[in-house]
């Protein structure tokens, strides 16, 4: 079989099982993140390694909206370099390190009705599974974005011996294999092609809309920053900044409390 059709019929499978088996999860996880944000809260997010990806589709590019946290580490996320300073080899210790998680997540302010979620294709590197136990620790509720495949099938990294699965109030599932690569070519022992960042794409964008349709629904419709193509630049324009303005004012309360 060629193997560019290959992966777009593996694609085409994930996003059919996504379809099939995580409506209720997602329809779970959009109402959380909509109380939250209707009460003035924050949706956090926390991902490392390629697992920043879903965190930076969420929130901000065109088609989302205020209410959502970015947290990304540069050290545990940076990858251009690959080798040398700040390299990959550095990003990959980093993220096994004890004790990290705690020290990020004291750089923050939460309060109880905020949400909590975390990327991890593995859901069990030591800066995961610290940052679950902080986030349930703080009394918030927790969502977590896995792989379910690959986190069973890896022995966990922390000493609790917990997975992200085990900790997590809700569990989205981005439905790709163990081992993340859905291709195998003849006379390549290994598979290529990852599917996670499709699933996470998938995850992130229906759950994303689901949240606005609940804020809309609620008399409180989310402010969109959306291209000019579609709205004029003058209008445009304006979104941005009232978005912007609406972000900077929740952010606030994770500094000052």
């Amino acid at each position: 079989m060629d193997a560019i059709l290959a992966f777009m019929q593996a694609a085409q499978g994930v996003v059919e099982k996504i379809q099939r088996t995580q409506v209720e999860p997602l329809n779970q996880a959009a109402g959380l993140c909509a109380n939250a944000i209707l009460q003035g809260g924050l949706v956090h997010l926390f991902g490392t390694g390629h697992s920043r990806m879903p965190v930076e589709e969420i929130f901000p590019r065109h088609g989302s909206f205020p209410g959502f946290h970015p947290i990304v580490e540069l050290s545990m996320t940076f990858h251009t370099q690959v080798v040398g300073a700040n390299g990959q080899r550095q990003a990959m210790f980093i993220e096994r390190m004890p004790g990290l998680g705690e020290v990020i997540l004291n750089n923050f302010l939460f309060r109880p009705h905020d949400v909590f979620i975390i990327f991890s294709n593995s859901g069990v590197n030591n800066v995961v599974i610290e940052v679950a136990q902080g986030v349930k620790q703080r009394g918030m509720a927790l969502i977590g974005v896995v792989s379910v495949a690959h986190c069973q099938a890896s022995a966990p990294q922390h000493a609790s011996g917990l997975r992200l699965t085990d900790l997590s109030d809700i569990v989205l599932d981005n439905c790709t294999p163990a081992g993340d690569a859905m291709v195998q070519v003849d006379g390549l022992a290994e598979p290529v092609g990852p599917g996670s960042t499709l699933g996470y794409a998938v995850l992130v964008n229906a759950l994303k809309s689901g949240v606005a349709e609940r804020l809309t629904q609620a008399g409180q419709p989310p402010l969109v920053l959306t291209s000019s193509v579609l709205v004029g630049a003058e209008r445009s324009a304006e979104l941005f900044e009232r978005a912007y303005d609406d972000y900077r004012a929740r952010m606030a309360q994770v500094f000052t409390g």
